[in-house]
């Protein structure tokens, strides 16, 4: 069952996306944009933690998800740090994350050919 949810709920928001793709003039980069700073914000009322118990990965691998990690993080550094926890905190919860990204771009950009597409 937590399969089913994970990709009902991943579904879910990745058609939401493409309905602001194809119905909005919104570009990709504002919709990714704001996939983070909504999960941040339904993270701070409360509302993203029931989508991840029930979802699952189909809540925390989506941009959503990356909100949702930077907010837990800062809640828990504030928590620590005081206030200097809200400078630190969201790049402290998703430093492995961000790090994986850059190595495995910079793996992929070794990997593959630059060059004009025809």
């Amino acid at each position: 069952m937590q399969y089913l949810n994970a990709f009902l709920l991943g579904g879910f928001l990745c058609a939401i996306g493409q309905i602001l793709i194809d119905k909005t003039k919104l570009t990709p980069a504002r919709i990714l944009v704001a996939y983070v700073v909504a999960g941040v914000l339904l993270t701070a009322v409360g509302a993203y933690k029931p989508l991840v118990d029930w979802g699952g990965a189909g809540a925390t691998v989506p941009l959503t998800g990356f909100g949702y990690a930077l907010a837990q993080g800062v809640e828990k550094a504030v928590k620590t740090d005081g206030w200097l926890g809200v400078f630190t905190g969201g790049m402290t919860a998703t430093a492995g994350g961000v790090t994986a990204a850059v190595i495995l771009a910079f793996l992929a950009a070794l990997l593959s050919r630059s060059g004009e597409k025809a």
